[in-house]
């Protein structure tokens, strides 16, 4: 049962698919870190599909991209695009750590986090639109590879707050665990990416340890340590990241992609 409840807080949480309601106590919240990467497996799987369809639906490039970059969207109802436009404010307030870490509290959005929407919308946009068959299928596993990592930064790195949903999450966790869970789910996704796909997924493995160093480096620098905002901030990018990577795959794969 608890096993279950985990499942359900994960999904209540990170997604917007219907999840029974029920109240909350610690113990739910102890496993849910494990079930984050499912969310991930949940929006690889419906791009896949949404793939497949582009085989029978009479369409071009341009409306697969289009629906390509909403789809996390959808499934997560913009969870993590929220955190990535306040840490684009906060980032680019240039204002101390502890001004920064106010901008990230307040709900009010400012011009550079929608500038820099736009513009990580546009990269994701581009790179969807060049990815040929095997881009495509790699990059659906990045969703879960990319909460897997985020779960494992919750638990183990260092927090810039002692409140909000993320110290909530890392204090309930188990943590060897849940660990444990996430590096395997990890481990999982990549082999079997790479059991596929080898030189796309080697690309978006490089890709995914660029966006966590860079992750890591904002967050202690520029925050004191990481919070829900940031882990959002980190999501995005990462998934943008690894998809410009298997696009260039593409590219040096398929010249006539590029033209």
């Amino acid at each position: 049962m608890k096993i279950l409840k985990s499942f359900a807080v994960a999904f209540s949480m990170y997604s917007r698919i219907p999840m029974p309601k029920f109240d909350w106590a610690s113990e739910d919240m102890k496993y849910h870190l494990i079930f984050f990467p499912f969310v991930g497996a949940v929006i690889g799987f419906v791009m896949y599909l949404w793939h497949r369809a582009s085989f029978i639906l009479p369409m071009n490039g341009i409306p697969f991209a289009a629906i390509g970059v909403i789809i996390p969207i959808i499934i997560t109802g913009g969870f993590h695009v929220d955190g990535y436009m306040d840490t684009c404010d906060a980032l680019s307030s240039w204002g101390d750590r502890k001004k920064r870490l106010e901008i990230l509290k307040d709900s009010h959005i400012g011009a550079f986090s929608v500038i820099n929407l736009i513009t990580l919308g546009i990269l994701l946009f581009t790179a969807i639109y060049l990815m040929d068959d095997k881009a495509i299928l790699t990059w659906c596993f990045s969703f879960v590879e990319v909460r897997a990592v985020s779960g494992l930064c919750v638990v183990r790195s260092k927090k810039a707050k002692s409140d909000g949903i993320l110290s909530t999450s890392a204090r309930t966790a188990q943590d060897n665990i849940v660990v444990a869970c996430l590096a395997v789910e990890f481990i999982i996704s990549n082999f079997v990416a790479g059991l596929y796909f080898q030189w796309y997924c080697t690309c978006s493995l490089i890709a995914l340890m660029i966006a966590v160093v860079y992750y890591i480096y904002v967050a202690y620098t520029k925050f004191g340590g990481i919070t829900g905002d940031l882990a959002g901030w980190f999501v995005c990018k990462a998934e943008v990241y690894m998809a410009i990577a298997v696009a260039i795959c593409s590219m040096i794969n398929n010249p006539a992609i590029a033209g």
